[in-house]
């Protein structure tokens, strides 16, 4: 401690952390990304970080914060290779196969956590972490973006027909990728997730699907022979499993 002029006690500063910063951080975000946010304890972290309290609230403030930064370590490294499949010099259809396949070998990593940090991160926090999940819901819908401006790209390059639906495809890509994601955590092989971008390569409904148009959606027209009447639909019952709750309200 330290007496000012005033005659007051100062505390003097701490003393220069002994410890790689860098390191550290990445030593958090492989916890996060296997425990999650609320699985993850304090005690954890300082020991998996190999740092103690003290160190602990003088470099990161606290356990949200460094959240934060530990999602944003996760982002700036996995940014690269989406990023990279998406912007390559190619057609839209090989450009999505070629980020199937990257992804298969990114969420099997032997040095790291299996899956993916942002794809279910979140889902599931106390009122209290809102801001949390919305950070995070805000990662997947930015990725969904960028998938969607890649389908725009191949249309303006003229691989893509006009009239795709865009938000609808660019939507199927990314729950594909969260369910990759989701079987690498529980334990599938990157053989197995290479061999689900396989089965998107092969299949042609997949590709005619792909490059789907809205005019796909409408029923063929009727022939004028035929006299009947048209079928009456049935009403569907809306369930959690079949597009009820926020998704029947629009929202």
């Amino acid at each position: 401690m330290a007496i000012e002029k005033s005659g007051a006690l100062k505390c003097a500063r701490g003393r220069p952390r002994n410890f790689d910063r860098s390191i550290a951080l990445h030593q958090a975000m492989k916890l996060f990304w296997e425990r999650g946010y609320v699985g993850t304890s304090f005690d954890d972290l300082i020991a998996a970080m190999g740092i103690n309290p003290s160190s602990f609230y003088n470099s990161f403030g606290n356990k949200e914060r460094l959240y934060q930064e530990a999602t944003e370590a996760y982002m700036a490294r996995s940014s690269e290779w989406f990023a990279a499949e998406l912007g390559a010099s190619t057609d839209a259809r090989t450009a999505f196969h070629r980020l199937l396949n990257a992804a298969a070998r990114e969420l099997t990593q032997d040095d790291l956590p299996t899956g993916c940090m942002i794809s279910l991160a979140g889902t599931h926090v106390p009122p209290a972490l809102t801001s949390l999940r919305d950070m995070m819901a805000g990662y997947r819908r930015a990725g969904q973006a960028a998938m969607a401006d890649r389908i725009r790209r191949g249309i303006d390059e003229g691989d893509v027909p006009e009239d795709t639906n865009v938000d609808a495809i660019s939507a199927f890509y990314s729950a594909l990728l969260r369910g990759m994601a989701v079987q690498a955590r529980d334990g599938a092989s990157r053989e197995r997730l290479l061999e689900i971008a396989r089965r998107h390569r092969l299949r042609p409904d997949l590709h005619t699907g792909f490059l789907h148009s809205r005019a796909a959606d409408r029923p063929p027209p009727r022939s004028s022979h035929d006299r009947s009447p048209p079928a009456r639909e049935e009403p569907q019952r809306l369930g959690p499993c079949n597009g009820g709750g926020a998704f029947a309200s629009g929202h």
